[in-house]
């Protein structure tokens, strides 16, 4: 059943890190229940896939509730009440305003962990604006960091800010929150901002930035592309190698299974001959098809690895092997992560529609039968 089961978490339906930190915690064995809205947001549903392929809102059932009317938010008090945590990811002064503040939330269960998901923080000048992953990691000097020399900076998915910088850090301190409580018996707020989750992912490259170690101009640096040994080329079929050889020894193996020797090169960390090298190898990597090298460094010690795609990754042997994706509802997604050895994660069932029925049980685990039909009959429950 997962390393958290028995921890109850109430969700208020949102978008990006919110949901998939929820995710995560409901893969850990976590009962999750989702309070989505009475009226589905038309716009929000259009702008994100439906039904099955709605991956992250896998392992939790919902509950449609009006949060305008006084007897839904009464509702939201009392699983409040039987919570470890909650997970909100409106703006600022939102649940406040809906009355589902942190100081009404904990005067009802004060070991309540409150987890709140915003992307500027809940105080600062900016705490209200509205933003997206990219205006996040924009003003962290994260965005600025990432693309190839003389050009653009490039986006990198949502994943530095929603993902990495928000749900995962909102996880760790929901985590960590409800472990403190377990000792003092009282909750807290955690205020996760993707801004500053995406500013600590870059904690060891502000460290290169004050050493000076760090060339400013994008491509020009160890792991943003600059090196001829820690790039992507591509090869003769359209297709793509990614090489990670930092390490000297790493590197001159690389460059002898190339042809190259070594010596030829000079000192691999000298930046003055990057693009010289690089071009050479761009030309070499050209000659054959990307799983032709693949097989020839099969087993040699270079770091390289195929560029695979969306349908590729869980067909790869490595991914097959260890299990790293399932195929839920007909839709192949990856599989809960990280592994624990006693208490293994598992996605319960895939997303899940609201309907009457679901919303029983949904809130089975929080209230009896009697509850749920008091709660339809006064049209509480949408």
């Amino acid at each position: 059943m997962g390393p958290l089961k028995g921890i109850k978490i109430v969700e208020f339906a949102g978008f990006g890190p919110g949901p998939m930190c929820a995710m995560m915690l409901a893969d850990m064995g976590a009962t999750v229940i989702r309070i989505d809205r009475a009226v589905p947001d038309a716009d929000a549903a259009r702008r994100r896939p439906g039904g099955a392929f709605d991956v992250m809102r896998r392992g939790r059932w919902s509950v449609p509730l009006d949060l305008k009317r006084p007897d839904a938010i009464e509702c939201a008090l009392g699983l409040i009440a039987q919570a470890d945590a909650l997970i909100e990811g409106f703006r600022p002064g939102v649940m406040e305003r809906l009355g589902l503040g942190p100081e009404v939330c904990l005067a009802r269960n004060p070991r309540l962990v409150y987890g709140r998901m915003t992307g500027w923080g809940q105080t600062g000048p900016m705490a209200k604006a509205p933003g997206h992953d990219i205006n996040y990691i924009a003003l962290t000097g994260v965005l600025n960091a990432i693309g190839r020399r003389g050009q653009p900076p490039s986006i990198p998915l949502a994943l530095v800010g929603d993902m990495g910088g928000g749900a995962m850090y909102l996880s760790q301190g929901i985590l960590a929150g409800i472990i403190e409580a377990k000792t003092s018996g009282k909750g807290q707020v955690v205020d996760a901002a993707m801004v500053d989750g995406a500013a600590s992912l870059a904690t060891s490259f502000y460290g290169r930035h004050a050493s000076g170690a760090w060339v400013p101009e994008r491509g020009s640096n160890l792991l943003d592309g600059g090196t001829y040994y820690y790039e992507v080329y591509e090869c003769s079929d359209g297709r793509y190698v990614a090489v990670g050889a930092n390490e000297k020894k790493f590197h001159d193996e690389l460059v002898k299974k190339l042809g190259i020797d070594p010596a030829d090169l000079g000192d691999h960390l000298d930046r003055t001959k990057w693009e010289e090298h690089k071009l050479r190898l761009a030309a070499i990597f050209r000659t054959r098809s990307r799983d032709e090298w693949c097989a020839l460094f099969d087993g040699v010690d270079t770091c390289i690895s195929p560029v695979l795609d969306f349908d590729e990754a869980p067909r790869h042997p490595h991914a097959q092997a260890r299990d790293a994706y399932v195929t839920v509802d007909g839709v192949t997604q990856p599989a809960p992560a990280p592994r624990f050895s006693r208490t293994p994660s598992a996605v319960r069932m895939g997303p899940q529609p609201i309907t009457p029925e679901n919303t029983d049980k949904a809130l089975s685990a929080w209230m009896t039968p009697g509850e749920i039909n008091a709660l339809r009959k006064a049209g509480t429950i949408a």
